[in-house]
């Protein structure tokens, strides 16, 4: 006896009738000799209500007309032979959702193909009931069986669309990582996958196609202590998401992988790309991070000429990292000198030859606001042009002039003189450079950063 007339009273007894039976095998087998039709409209209405199966290619849409065959082929059997789906009902499914995945078809618009397969199908089982009582009665028969059916089908199509995802996304994973390894050893790939994850990020291995490389450390925000096993690695992972999705300008993603402690990025520039407007894009990246709770510590290495330059470049990015404070923020070498890099790598031993008149004058300076610090700084950029260099200070020339007189005295330099000037803006260079963990660095570091191409991001409420 059929059952799925939901416990209407004394239905069952004539669901399993002769006229029941009857309009039953009617209706299946109009359904049999008019398979090819109906999948045919399942598909036209996958197109018009899923936008994702109307952008899809004919042989895409063939392939989903063949499944939606092979489901009502099946659902028909179980329905003629009154039992149950089995697995083996449904073994050409896991094939199929690994192809829906590869295509890039949404899990959730996937189901929706199911829903609207299962609707077609139910709504010609209505067509054909006809106004008869047994008519009726037998299409409410093949109901429950009809969505055991479709429960069935689509938790086992969804498994294998999310296995296959899972597996992808493992094995994405895994090409990217050694991609990167293969590039940060020196080596070039020439075929197979990792040639083609390489093209995929942009990195042609017969162009010298400009690029950076950046390396960031997932910092703990001050106050904050991180749970779990490995404390930094959601916020790594999601760091290395949004540096992954920074585009080229052709479109393709950022080479992006988490190494151990730190992610490691390979942003392609093109050959009309700007380095300075990529930092900015890093910088901000950085900034919307730390918005959500994560900090980091980024150094940005200088313009490569292709991937052979990779190893040199990612050697500079984690260099440049001792550059910036305790609580981060973003080095970029293409925002400085090779005169501003010297002296933030300048060791004790540098500083100590500094006059000690320079660093009293330049420290007394620092704590008054850095007001001659600042006119040296505008002289040596005017061109030791003192009128622009007022103008840029928005003084008046003599305000100007008496600076200049009281530096001479203080320290015995004439900034009119070339090496004398050259000996304060060293001094001033290394003062600006002070290590990250000297207590000097925080109270100069507000003042300086700016110049000198290292950004010292803060915290903010």
């Amino acid at each position: 006896m059929s059952s799925g007339t939901g416990g209407r009273a004394g239905a069952e007894t004539f669901t399993g009738t002769e006229p029941v039976r009857t309009q039953r095998a009617r209706i299946l087998s109009e359904l049999l000799s008019d398979l090819d039709r109906l999948a045919e409209i399942a598909v036209a209405t996958m197109r018009a209500e899923i936008p994702a199966y109307a952008a899809q290619s004919e042989a895409f849409l063939a392939d989903v007309r063949d499944q939606v065959v092979r489901h009502y082929r099946g659902k028909l059997a179980v329905l003629f032979e009154d039992r149950t789906v089995r697995p083996e009902d449904i073994a050409y499914v896991r094939q199929a959702a690994m192809r829906r995945a590869r295509a890039g078809v949404a899990l959730a618009d996937y189901i929706n193909a199911f829903r609207v397969g299962q609707q077609v199908f139910w709504e010609s089982v209505l067509a054909r009931a006809g106004h008869t009582y047994a008519g009726r009665e037998a299409a409410l028969s093949l109901a429950a069986p009809l969505m055991r059916y479709c429960d069935f089908a689509s938790t086992h199509a969804a498994n294998a669309y999310m296995e296959f995802q899972q597996y992808a996304a493992a094995e994405a994973v895994r090409e990217t990582r050694d991609l990167l390894e293969t590039l940060l050893a020196g080596a070039v790939p020439t075929r197979g996958p990792q040639l083609a994850a390489a093209q995929a990020h942009g990195l042609c291995p017969d162009t010298r196609t400009p690029l950076l490389v950046v390396v960031a450390v997932v910092l703990s925000p001050q106050g904050v202590v991180p749970r779990g096993p490995d404390r930094g690695a959601d916020a790594r992972h999601a760091a290395c998401a949004a540096l992954a999705r920074m585009t080229d300008r052709t479109g393709g993603r950022t080479l992006s992988v988490v190494r151990q402690s730190e992610i490691v990025a390979v942003p392609v520039l093109g050959q009309n790309g700007d380095p300075e407007e990529l930092c900015d894009r890093l910088q901000a990246l950085r900034e919307s991070l730390l918005a959500e709770g994560i900090v980091l510590a980024m150094g940005i290495s200088t313009v490569g000429a292709g991937i052979a330059q990779i190893p040199q470049a990612y050697q500079e990015a984690r260099a440049v990292l001792e550059f910036l404070p305790e609580d981060g923020g973003v080095a970029a070498l293409p925002r400085i000198t090779p005169f501003q890099y010297l002296a933030l790598g300048a060791d004790d031993t540098a500083r100590n030859l500094v006059d000690p008149r320079i660093t009293a004058l330049l420290d007394e300076d620092r704590a008054r606001g850095g007001v001659l610090t600042a006119t040296i700084r505008a002289f040596a950029a005017a061109d030791l042009n003192l009128r622009s260099a007022a103008e840029d200070l928005q003084i008046h020339p003599n305000t100007a002039q008496y600076r200049l007189r009281r530096i001479q005295e203080r320290t015995g330099r004439s900034l009119r003189r070339i090496n004398d000037l050259v000996e304060l803006l060293v001094a001033i260079a290394l003062q600006d450079s002070l290590p990250p963990t000297n207590p000097e660095r925080k109270r100069l570091a507000t003042a300086t950063n700016e110049d000198r191409g290292i950004s010292d991001v803060r915290s903010s409420p």
